[in-house]
């Protein structure tokens, strides 16, 4: 064997080994966060009010934009709509069913720069912050395909509940 062949047969292994290493590790997150799903299906008498083309990014533990947190079916990038309703928002991804967060589970709208996978603009993703479960809440990132994402973000902006009143004054 020469030292041409050794040198490529080196590289192969260290290849494997790291696909290898990063399936091990996406399985690992995926029965970790097995736990937490998105809510499916739309209200059966929700007025859609816009709909845009969407690139769906990734969704996050909240406010720590590169953990990245395996919420079925949100696992993985895809093009799809978003719908704006009366009721919530309705994420429509290629290939997935439709997940519905409903007003009452928005925690916030605003702009991001950057989530895991992705670094564009300042402000070129719209992060939609939202309850997971009871004890959770994780920000999943949109990219705007056509038209202003400050239209879109107001919008959003209100469906978010507003906080509750703590009676506390300044």
């Amino acid at each position: 064997m020469s030292t041409r062949d050794l040198a490529i047969a080196i590289t192969i292994l260290v290849a494997l080994l790291v696909l290898l290493t990063m399936l091990f590790a996406w399985r690992r997150r995926l029965r970790r966060d097995s736990a937490l799903s998105a809510p499916l299906g739309v209200p059966e008498h929700a007025e859609v009010a816009r709909r845009d083309e969407v690139l769906y990014v990734s969704t996050t533990r909240h406010e720590q934009p590169l953990e990245r947190v395996a919420v079925s079916p949100l696992e993985y990038r895809a093009r799809g709509e978003l719908a704006v309703t009366d009721r919530g928002v309705a994420l429509c991804l290629d290939g997935a069913p439709t997940v519905f967060l409903a007003s009452s589970r928005l925690v916030s709208v605003d702009r991001a720069t950057v989530t895991i996978d992705r670094v564009v603009e300042p402000g070129g993703l719209i992060r939609i912050a939202w309850n997971a479960d009871d004890e959770t809440i994780v920000d999943s990132y949109l990219r705007l395909a056509t038209g202003d994402p400050r239209t879109l973000i107001s919008d959003l902006q209100r469906l978010v509940p507003a906080a509750p009143d703590t009676g506390a004054t300044r």
